[in-house]
């Protein structure tokens, strides 16, 4: 069994390409750093929009890097996640449907991600793999956990970390061996099961996230995570199942 932290960056910063090149290599070292502190076999390397082969994919190091990318798509985010993720996709330009065909092509899982923030790709009809309690939104989760139901399809966990301190918040046990394409299989099978960090550790960046919320004004009486849809890229599909 193994535990996976199935949604995470190696960049803390969106944009600036170049100073993202040079940097991604010391992300992914800092990310598996913490990982390896809160006893994890590994991370998914889900960059928004790119792919660039980092770490370990079969865990042999000690650390597995499961190859992934977060696509942006018409309708909010996808990760997908596999041994042969698309390097490179361009931000708001493929429709969900299209993201899950791409993935599939390629090997890979489709999984809805965050979907109460910046996402109406729950609305959809399209048939992804999974769908990710994410760990930025735990309170969402009972949402999740029904939608998930209702679809039919398995639950799996994801930090959806930014930055090194995040890592772990949530994460997935996997029922496979430490390989990229057994991971998709059991994500697949629903051999999976997602878990919220609730250490000290974690209560604590949970509060701090919080604070930090409030102070900007994301926070309100409504269900923390609760978004608005991507806008444009939305409206113009809002009747497109895809």
């Amino acid at each position: 069994m193994l535990s996976l932290d199935l949604h995470a960056h190696t960049r803390f910063f969106h944009g600036h390409e170049r100073a993202a090149r040079a940097f991604d290599p010391i992300g992914h070292r800092l990310l598996a750093g913490v990982a390896r502190r809160r006893d994890l076999d590994g991370v998914a390397l889900t960059n928004h929009d790119y792919y660039r082969p980092l770490g370990d994919p079969t865990g042999e190091s000690g650390l597995l890097s499961l190859p992934g990318i977060e696509i942006s798509t018409t309708r909010g985010h996808v990760v997908v996640l596999g041994a042969d993720p698309p390097s490179r996709t361009e931000p708001g330009r493929l429709t969900p449907q299209e993201a899950v065909d791409l993935a599939h092509e390629r090997g890979c899982v489709a999984i809805i991600a965050h979907p109460f923030r910046n996402s109406t790709i729950r609305q959809t009809d399209v048939a992804f793999d999974a769908i990710e309690l994410n760990g930025k939104h735990p309170r969402t989760w009972p949402l999740v956990r029904q939608i998930a139901e209702n679809r039919g399809i398995p639950l799996v966990g994801g930090s959806d970390a930014h930055y090194p301190v995040e890592i772990g918040r949530a994460y997935t046990h996997v029922d496979a061996e430490p390989d990229p394409e057994a991971i998709v299989e059991a994500i697949r099978d629903g051999r999976v099961e997602p878990a919220l960090a609730d250490d000290p550790f974690a209560r604590l960046v949970r509060r701090g996230y919080r604070h930090v919320h409030r102070y900007k004004g994301h926070l309100t009486d409504a269900t923390p995570g609760v978004g608005e849809s991507p806008g444009k890229g939305e409206r113009e599909n809002e009747n497109d199942a895809g």
